[in-house]
């Protein structure tokens, strides 16, 4: 499977610089996994600005009603 970097990089709402898997779906996937993390895509900007990606504020965030 090819990655489709360029077209990643069009929906990819990562505040956070410089990251070097920005674009990377499966390299950013693995390593936020490893720190009980989601990736910036799976947050709306507002929450994504915080930096907050814990799997725990997604999870208020769904039962909220905000995702």
């Amino acid at each position: 499977m090819d990655c489709k970097k360029t077209e990643n990089l069009s929906r990819c709402n990562c505040k956070y610089e410089p990251c070097e898997r920005k674009g990377l779906c499966c390299e950013c996937l693995a390593y936020h996994l490893r720190s009980r993390e989601l990736p910036a895509c799976a947050f709306p900007n507002n929450v994504e600005k915080n930096h907050d990606r814990r799997f725990e504020r997604f999870a208020k965030l769904v039962s909220d009603g905000e995702i």
